[in-house]
């Protein structure tokens, strides 16, 4: 099941998506990460489908990344008396908290006052996706006055955005700490914080969760991008949620603050998400546009970790199709000469120091004696990110014997993941690699792999290790 490729895809699951074998096809079709959606669906509904894909993973082999994606804070208007309303340009329009009073063509109720907390005269208000846009006149704590300056039809529970505007709300609501608390009972390996703004954000979820998953901070909020660095830094991992960024900002400016937070998270080294609206078309259609295969191609020469699939896997009529499409642009790209080009024009100076320094030279030694693979002997995944941050030409081989950190890794650019036992020295670890670099397809006998750990054998973030290794005849594990 090695793919040929090295980035990964995270498929979501859904109605399109929930039997086995439809889920065991989407992997063998190339995906490397499913997503669990909890704007949708019941926990036994996601449960179901959890150990569906352990039950793929242990007849197949190989480790699998299983993605919670929490619904975080939806902002709604309320209901109105006669049905929608068509809001004309230029008309006054109100937004109050009185949620027992159905709305009208002149007010609404906005049960939201943290929105009303953060408010200034001349904040622009974006109902139903954006499609509707209002700014504020006056307002107090309790409702606003505004001008309608894009008008349409507005119906009832209509999602609200509050543009450039940092809320005083917290990332999860009571419904997440709920979903969190199953998805971490049953085993979850990666954790999608919505409506991230700061990254107090992220660390008010990892107080939680306790080291038990990786979290990836949702970039779908302007304000988040004014600490985009500060985010990174806090994250384990993070998606470019382009649908709710186009909302807020200019459609124009997305694909800058695109390449804008992938360049953040490759400097950083970590794992980035490029989702939304990558193959949409294949919702409905057995191919995509021209358009979108570009559009998933520019994610990969960015060097994006992972691309992501949406309703075209979940609720789709193509979703397996859509897999294999993904799977093919991102190898056609990858084998581009250019692609080589921009990943080494990319590059950006490690981190001053000893791990920063081992994954570089691991890099460069690599890249000079031309190894068959790099094996990353790793706890915590902290060695086999260090060289994925680097982009290499040869394979990596993320080596750990931790089942957590194994399938965390499935989610990042260029790992092959690897179970093995616990090893009690060097020479332990150098056979084991010897071995997985043979077993797993990348090397054969008088090749050379180079192997990075960190000693002692256990500390997680001790990368220290760099060692060159010519493989004998008939490597064992022994």
């Amino acid at each position: 099941m090695r793919r040929n490729r090295n980035a990964k895809i995270v498929a979501t699951l859904g109605p399109a998506s929930t039997s086995r074998e439809v889920i065991e096809a989407l992997f063998r079709a190339g995906a490397d990460v499913f997503r669990l959606n909890f704007s949708h669906g019941a926990h036994e509904d996601h449960r179901a489908r959890f150990d569906t894909i352990r039950e793929i993973e242990k007849d197949l082999g190989r480790p699998i990344g299983i993605l919670m994606d929490l619904q975080g804070p939806k902002l709604r208007i309320g209901t109105f008396k006669d049905g929608p309303v068509n809001l004309v340009a230029g008309a006054a329009f109100r937004l109050d908290l009185d949620r027992d009073a159905p709305g009208d063509i002149d007010r609404v109720a906005l049960p939201h006052p943290e929105i009303f907390a953060a408010l200034t005269a001349g904040t622009d208000l974006l109902l139903d996706d954006g499609r509707i846009r209002l700014r504020v006149e006056r307002f107090t704590d309790r409702y606003a006055e505004t001008r309608v300056l894009t008008g349409g039809k507005l119906s009832e529970r209509k999602g609200v955005n509050v543009p450039g505007v940092t809320l005083p709300i917290s990332a999860m609501t009571e419904k997440d700490r709920r979903d969190l608390d199953f998805g971490l009972s049953i085993g979850v390996d990666w954790i999608a914080l919505s409506f991230v703004q700061r990254p107090e954000d992220i660390e008010e979820a990892k107080a939680i969760v306790q080291g038990r998953a990786g979290i990836v901070a949702k970039l779908e909020k302007p304000a988040a991008i004014n600490h985009l660095d500060a985010i990174v830094a806090a994250a384990d991992a993070v998606m470019v949620a382009r649908g709710d960024l186009g909302v807020e900002m200019p459609a124009e400016q997305v694909p800058a603050i695109q390449k804008r937070i992938v360049r953040s998270c490759r400097r950083q080294g970590k794992p980035v998400i490029v989702a939304t609206q990558m193959l949409e078309s294949m919702i409905t259609a057995p191919v995509p546009t021209r358009a979108e295969a570009s559009d998933v191609a520019t994610a990969i020469y960015d060097g994006a970790d992972a691309v992501m699939l949406s309703a075209e896997s979940a609720a789709g009529q193509y979703p397996i199709e859509a897999v294999r499409m993904m799977d093919r642009i991102i190898d056609q790209t990858e084998t581009d000469p250019y692609y080589r080009d921009l990943m080494e024009a990319s590059e950006t100076p490690p981190q001053a120091d000893i791990a920063g320094a081992i994954g570089y030279a691991v890099h460069r030694v690599a890249g000079l004696l031309q190894v068959a693979a790099i094996v990353a002997y790793t706890n915590s995944g902290s060695s086999a990110l260090r060289v994925a941050r680097e982009r290499p030409r040869a394979p990596i081989i993320g080596m750990t014997p931790e089942a957590g950190t194994a399938h965390r890794l499935a989610l990042v650019w260029g790992v092959h993941s690897v179970m093995t036992a616990d090893v009690g020295s060097v020479t332990e670890m150098t056979n084991f690699a010897s071995w997985a670099a043979c077993e797993e397809g990348f090397a054969r006998n008088g090749q050379t792999i180079v192997i990075t750990a960190g000693l002692p054998f256990g500390a997680a973030g001790t990368t220290n290790l760099l060692r060159v290794v010519q493989i004998g005849a008939s490597p064992s594990r022994s």
